[in-house]
């Protein structure tokens, strides 16, 4: 699905930074497709200082920690979003699986810095 503004350049998308309130980390053109971002940011909370997030480690039970967030862009929102979603999940495997799947992304890992193919 093409979705380009009036004037024909791409929307610009920004990725919030997981850790500091109203700020931008990074930022995707967006021509066509779309965007869909999974983190341990939005539905958490704190105790002693650890954060325990939504994402659920099947294998542990214990929310995942090795990501701060992952932003997918795919043609499809449904497939941005289990890609995010996943690669939170996956670890350090994400970035395998995210490159086998086509698909752009950002991720940024427990310590902050980010990664990108």
């Amino acid at each position: 699905m093409r979705s380009v503004r009036r004037d024909g350049t791409p929307w610009r998308v920004g990725i919030r930074h997981p850790r500091v309130q109203d700020a931008a980390v990074a930022g995707f053109d967006l021509a066509a497709g779309a965007l869909a971002t999974s983190g341990d940011y939005e539905r958490y909370f704190e105790i002693a200082g650890q954060r325990y997030c939504h994402i659920l480690n099947p294998k542990t039970g214990m929310p995942v920690r090795y990501w701060q967030s992952v932003s997918v862009v795919s043609p499809l929102c449904v497939v941005a979003g289990s890609c995010a979603t996943i690669a939170m999940l996956l670890e350090a495997d994400a970035p395998a699986f995210l490159e086998s799947q086509g698909v752009q992304w950002l991720g940024i890992e427990a310590d902050g810095s980010l990664r990108r193919p």
